[in-house]
């Protein structure tokens, strides 16, 4: 059936032996996106000069620049969005804990309350 196979836990891939593919957050991203940096700059290079070892060092050193590129770019939104998520939710708490009071800041205030302030 469909569901039999759910319920088994996949298998995760570790690049190098340490840095977990699956679970990782931008690794997998990384890893796609200097394979293929690698592909042209290695490909790129040999059309260029014919000439293979150098070629596989360039591709290698394509390979390393823009996977760290990518992780970087991509760890840096991660954390912008993590930060903006905190402020939003802490934004949701205090508007849930201050409506309808006196400290609420979208309540109009009426003369006497200005008064009594």
């Amino acid at each position: 059936m469909a569901g039999e196979g759910d319920s088994e836990p996949r298998k995760s891939f570790k690049l190098l032996g340490f840095l977990d593919v699956k679970s990782v957050p931008c690794a997998r991203e990384s890893v796609l996106y200097g394979s293929l940096g690698s592909l042209v700059v290695g490909l790129g290079h040999f059309l260029a000069t014919s000439r293979v070892r150098r070629s596989c060092d360039f591709a290698v050193g394509g390979f390393i620049c823009t996977m760290l590129g990518y992780w970087f770019y991509c760890r840096y939104n991660l954390a912008q969005q993590r930060i903006r998520q905190r402020v939003l939710k802490e934004g949701m708490r205090n508007k849930i804990l201050f409506e309808g009071s006196s400290l609420d800041p979208e309540r109009k205030q009426t003369g006497n309350e200005r008064s009594d302030s």
